[in-house]
């Protein structure tokens, strides 16, 4: 089945911007315009693509025909580029699904690196980013999973170091006679979100299992930080963020030598392989200036 380009922009366009008015106005024509373009594509397939509101979001189908476009017309961009057809300044978009850590630390750098892409980011737990892939709804993901997602090539990225850490003065009040299972369990740690299994993990293998202490949720990578270094709990850090923190002493480790590493890798759609090449090369020098050097069966 054929979509016209015309119609496919303004679906693309309401469904980023959120109401018909500001699609019009992106692509130059009026609302009813892209009212009319809508209704085409929605006759078309006998089925609504956006519901109506405010903002307009978009119906499964809706999305996953907005996204099909967006990498219809990035494909053409680079083919258009690599072929020398026309001289096209234009940035096309992406979209990726990344750990808010990975924002935080060494993702940032590879978007710079590729100055032609918009990009489009789901902010996702690393253990779960890759249901996006699944779902068709990114092009690509950071994610903690080695094996590749069906039609993904999978590569990777480096380790993310964590470490378990609180304020001195958080230490002194609830680990003064050291990190034991009895204080743990009542020591209040922060987590990100219900995703989150870090603190878990680490309660697990260097204190005991099946602990369940209080928890805060922040979902944020900075409020992380600033909440322990207040003293309103524990919780796992990004050891590349913490380091000017853990320097001047605000924060301290809560066992020595008990860092826990993440492995992260890059999977991304085999189809638009090819025109990510350059995205792909980004995130894996990015990565390779920022992370822990991947382990050898990776």
């Amino acid at each position: 089945m054929q979509f016209d380009p015309p119609h496919l922009a303004a679906l693309s366009a309401v469904l980023r911007l959120g109401s018909f008015d500001a699609a019009a106005a992106t692509l130059g024509v009026t609302p009813s315009a892209i009212s009319q373009r809508i209704k085409a594509l929605e006759d078309r397939l006998g089925t609504p693509l956006v519901r109506r509101a405010s903002p307009c979001t978009g119906t499964e189908a809706g999305l996953r025909l907005a996204k099909h476009a967006e990498d219809v017309a990035l494909l053409e961009h680079r083919l258009s580029r690599d072929l020398a057809l026309e001289e096209d300044t234009r940035p096309t978009r992406l979209k990726v699904a990344v750990n808010a850590d990975s924002l935080a630390t060494w993702f940032v750098p590879a978007m710079v690196a590729t100055d032609d892409i918009l990009y489009e980011l789901e902010i996702d737990d690393q253990d779960h980013s890759t249901e996006w892939l699944r779902r068709g709804a990114v092009s690509a993901a950071v994610t903690a999973e080695a094996r590749p997602v069906t039609g993904c090539d999978v590569y990777p990225l480096g380790r993310l170091r964590y470490v378990a850490m609180a304020s001195p003065d958080f230490v002194a009040r609830y680990f003064a006679d050291g990190v034991t299972a009895a204080a743990a369990a009542l020591a209040p740690c922060m987590v990100f979100n219900t995703k989150d299994s870090l603190q878990h993990r680490w309660l697990a293998r260097f204190v005991a299992p099946g602990l369940t202490p209080p928890a805060h949720y922040l979902s944020s990578t900075q409020a992380f930080l600033d909440a322990a270094v207040a003293g309103l709990g524990w919780g796992m850090n990004p050891e590349a963020l913490a380091r000017p923190y853990m320097a001047r002493g605000a924060l301290v480790p809560l066992v020595p030598d008990s860092a826990l590493d993440t492995p992260l890798y890059w999977q991304v759609s085999r189809i638009m392989a090819p025109a990510l090449r350059e995205v792909t090369r980004a995130m894996r020098a990015a990565a390779a200036t920022h992370l822990l050097p991947p382990l050898s069966a990776d």
